[in-house]
């Protein structure tokens, strides 16, 4: 499981909408310490019996947390790792924590890339996440939504710094810069409930990829996204 933000019970009734019950977790592991991410990481490890993996700076910034937690493993974020039968490749990005960290996650043929909270991309993001068969990528905010929404200055010129969230038009950017030619899902993910709407960065990943908006996905806060099959 990558990251949990959730209290348990939040945590179990989203498996359960993915047909998964808590037990079918082998590990958990994590991007970075903003509450969001983490913030029910300890409390899920310690009652199911799961280890955590994170970088050395998320562990130093969150360490008190993990005190009875089970087993964590500390790794580097320019090392792969393997859990079971996945390979994870981990990749630093350019946000406002301790460590941050994204992934690549594949079974020796194919790959699924996962990028939120970066402020930017970077020519490393850019390598790490070439030729996916899978894409989760932020899609945070539309610009104008942010820039005449309501939150105050100081949130808005956090969440469009360079140490932020990708807006719409960023992540279609990277996007371009991407060799898709084995692209078979892109999802849209950490979308903003108030700077922010689905068919907007729909609209800014399908004109890059010359396909129907209605082809890209959408993670929503509440519901996530189903299944997808990556062949």
């Amino acid at each position: 499981m990558l990251d949990c933000g959730f209290a348990i019970r939040e945590t179990v009734r989203r498996l359960a909408r993915l047909g998964l019950v808590a037990e079918d977790i082998s590990a958990i592991v994590v991007t970075h310490e903003h509450s969001d991410h983490i913030g029910g990481v300890a409390a899920f490890s310690r009652k199911y019996n799961l280890p955590v993996w994170l970088t050395h700076g998320t562990f130093s910034s969150s360490a008190s947390q993990f005190r009875d937690a089970q087993v964590v493993h500390l790794f580097d974020c320019h090392h792969r790792f393997t859990i079971g039968d996945v390979e994870i490749e981990p990749y630093p990005v350019p946000h406002d924590a301790r460590e941050p960290s994204q992934f690549v996650f594949g079974d020796g043929a194919r790959r699924l890339g996962v990028l939120t909270d970066a402020g930017c991309s970077t020519p490393h993001i850019e390598a790490t996440l070439d030729r996916c068969d899978a894409l989760v990528l932020e899609c945070n905010h539309d610009v104008d939504m942010l820039r005449n929404g309501p939150y105050p200055p100081g949130l808005k010129q956090r969440v469009a710094g360079r140490f932020g969230h990708l807006d719409n038009e960023a992540s279609a950017a990277l996007l371009a810069r991407l060799d898709t030619s084995m692209l078979q899902h892109v999802i849209a993910a950490h979308l903003s409930d108030k700077n922010n709407l689905p068919h907007l960065a729909r609209k800014a990943l399908s004109r890059v990829l010359n396909c129907k908006e209605e082809w890209i996905g959408i993670a929503e806060q509440e519901a996530g996204f189903d299944w997808r099959q990556v062949l």
